[in-house]
């Protein structure tokens, strides 16, 4: 009897262990699966293109534990928590995941998963160079790093320069003139962005966006740094700046400046007559810079009038006929400009772009992406459960929500 019984055991030890391998095998194959990105279908054939800032680092990222400057200015310190959890930031509004660095991978799976199912076709990235000096080189490789997840999730991307940093670089001693450092970075570019299958193309040619010109301000010098880069790209300046780059300059795009009139006074006066024009769209303007210690305020401001101000710049971009659009900013906190997910809006604002783009059988998945980026950070380390997310992430990028807000329902 004892042996039929020891026999029984071994037997019923060895089915257990056949169907453990068995869902380990399973769920080995679900966490292997490739999920390739799948477009949302939307019906406005307008590209939406986010203007992103990748500047923002935490106190794990920064490599002497200090939270960066674009989350305490002068006089923030996002270690001071309040009741609710809430950090002291510097701004008037709080992120719903709250600050990050902008190098997380966790971070740009949120942002690109909200971005994507409101419709938008592609990132703008705020980009400051190739040298390392002050926080460019940091942007640098947060871009990289955002550069890496736009291919996964299946969004576009093309750089917006800031050139009015190149003074800093000469007066540092890396570069000889600003025309030089600005060379280096346009070879940077050339072989490292341009040539990506998902890098924004207009008439063929790489899209390269200037804040400005501010410091080169004349042709020659955009004839210069130009020289060596083929195919020269379709070069935007900001609006009513193109004359500084001459013929170099294909167009320019608006930006968000006072009230709307003068965004409506573009859209009549210059708009058509521009060889490629970006409009824009934004949800209000209120900068932290006086009370975050950060340099004196820009002196107006834009009331977000909950929602209305994005519904009134979004109906001027459509009635111009705009064929390409930027939308400002999805995280510019310092300025209030930000579209990202907020305590304070909630996701009005990537609803209202959802409904602009005329994006086409899609469930409301905003706060199911929320709570995959909460668990990737409550389950960190946990390589069993990072799979499953994993899986969850693949759902999303391959336009199957359901699946993926079936499995986020199993962490209930």
């Amino acid at each position: 009897m004892k042996k039929n019984s020891t026999l029984l055991l071994v037997a019923l030890m060895g089915i257990l262990t056949l169907i453990s391998c068995e869902n380990d095998n399973k769920d080995s194959k679900l966490s292997a699966q490739k999920f390739e990105p799948v477009a949302v279908t939307k019906t406005n054939a307008t590209k939406i293109y986010m203007h992103y800032m990748a500047w923002f680092e935490s106190k794990e990222s920064s490599g002497n534990n200090t939270w960066g400057y674009h989350w305490t200015m002068a006089n923030k310190n996002p270690d001071n928590v309040d009741a609710n959890g809430k950090r002291e930031i510097a701004a008037h509004y709080y992120p719903t995941i709250g600050p990050y660095h902008s190098g997380d991978k966790d971070v740009l799976e949120n942002h690109l998963l909200t971005m994507k199912y409101a419709g938008v076709d592609g990132i703008l990235i705020d980009w400051y160079g190739t040298y390392d000096l002050n926080d460019y080189r940091m942007i640098k490789d947060n871009t990289d790093e955002l550069v890496a997840m736009l291919d996964k999730v299946g969004l576009e991307y093309a750089i917006v320069y800031e050139d009015r940093f190149l003074t800093n670089i000469v007066d540092a001693g890396l570069a000889p003139n600003v025309v030089s450092a600005a060379k280096t970075d346009m070879a940077f570019l050339q072989s490292n962005y341009f040539n990506d299958s998902n890098y924004i193309k207009v008439n063929d040619k790489p899209l390269l966006l200037n804040f400005g010109p501010i410091t080169m301000e004349t042709p020659d010098e955009w004839t210069n740094v130009f020289a060596n880069v083929n195919p020269k790209p379709t070069f935007l300046t900001l609006w009513n700046e193109s004359s500084d780059a001459g013929a170099n300059a294909s167009g320019e795009y608006s930006w968000v400046y006072q009230n709307s009139t003068n965004l409506s006074n573009w859209y009549t006066n210059v708009f058509p007559n521009l060889g490629v024009a970006m409009g824009s769209a934004y949800p209000g303007f209120r900068d932290f810079y006086a009370e975050g210690g950060g340099g004196e305020a820009i002196g107006w401001t834009i009331e977000h009038n909950n929602g209305a101000t994005l519904d009134e710049t979004l109906a001027l971009a459509k009635t111009a006929g705009v064929g390409h659009l930027q939308l400002i900013t999805w995280n510019d906190f310092g300025e209030g400009t930000m579209i990202e997910p907020t305590l304070e809006f909630g996701y009005t604002y990537v609803e209202k772009v959802k409904a602009f783009a005329g994006v086409e059988n899609t469930t409301n998945v905003f706060a199911s992406i929320t709570k995959l980026y909460n668990l990737r950070i409550e389950h960190k380390g946990k390589g069993e459960i990072q799979a499953k997310l994993d899986r969850i992430f693949g759902y999303f990028v391959s336009m199957q929500p359901e699946k993926a807000v079936e499995l986020l329902n199993d962490f209930e």
